[in-house]
């Protein structure tokens, strides 16, 4: 499934179509934006994330659009919106699903014409930015109940990557151990040869609704307690794994 992803990624890289990124959290949707990024004519130029689950409907517009000095109260200086910002880049609207419907009729309008204006600007500003959305939650449902407008959502989907879980990505799971055990190795300053086989048939077990993300958060509180050699199950925290209580203390 992730040769596919990746895949994917090198066919749409070089292109100017807008991309979807659909999955579950922590199954590395930014990551994914990235490379493409990366992997494109623009990777000279910036790449600008928003998240929109973060941002409060009041400053939303001024965080894409920018506003001019005076614009509402508080705006006390000109400042440039994420547009501007991603100009000959590539701007990531994390968690789409989440932005204000009214947004949403503004940012279908600069998608359409490349074009912005600043709030409480007279004037419009060409912009030349590659729109990379992503997001967690069913896009089908949410447009069925209005929370996402049809007409954003044929704009944006025009390239589709759907992440899949860790879950059901069994066999990935040792090589994804053994890569984030050499990158948390240089974070930390550690010397971890190994995650021993009975910590991956443990990690096999676990369900992960946290994803990669989850995992990831595993492996760093291991690696920092054993501090070298291999990991082992006295590692792990003692409820890992167990959803009705804590795991046998191993002997």
């Amino acid at each position: 499934q992730m040769q596919q992803v990746f895949s994917m990624i090198r066919q749409v890289a070089p292109s100017r179509a807008a991309v979807l990124v659909a999955g579950e959290s922590g199954t590395g949707k930014e990551l994914v934006a990235r490379a493409v990024h990366h992997l494109s004519p623009r990777r000279g130029g910036p790449f600008v994330a928003i998240n929109c689950a973060a941002m409060p409907e009041t400053l939303m517009e001024s965080e894409l659009f920018g506003h001019e000095r005076g614009a509402f109260t508080g705006a006390v200086e000109r400042r440039s919106g994420c547009f501007e910002l991603a100009q000959h880049g590539t701007l990531l609207l994390d968690e789409l699903a989440e932005m204000p419907v009214s947004t949403q009729a503004k940012l279908l309008r600069v998608l359409e014409d490349s074009r912005v204006r600043r709030l409480g600007g007279k004037n419009e500003i060409a912009v030349d930015v590659r729109i990379i959305a992503s997001t967690n939650r069913n896009l089908d449902e949410v447009v069925q109940k209005g929370e996402l407008r049809e007409d954003l959502f044929y704009r944006l989907n025009v390239f589709r990557i759907d992440l899949p879980p860790l879950r059901e990505r069994d066999g990935d799971l040792p090589l994804l151990v053994e890569s984030l055990i050499g990158l948390l190795n240089k974070k930390h300053s550690c010397r971890i040869t190994e995650a021993q086989p009975e910590v991956i048939d443990i990690l096999r077990r676990h369900t992960w609704p946290g994803n990669v993300r989850e995992l990831r958060n595993v492996l760093e509180r291991a690696v920092i307690i054993a501090g070298e050699g291999p990991i082992t199950t006295a590692h792990l925290p003692r409820d890992f794994g167990s959803p009705f209580g804590a795991r046998p203390a191993p002997p």
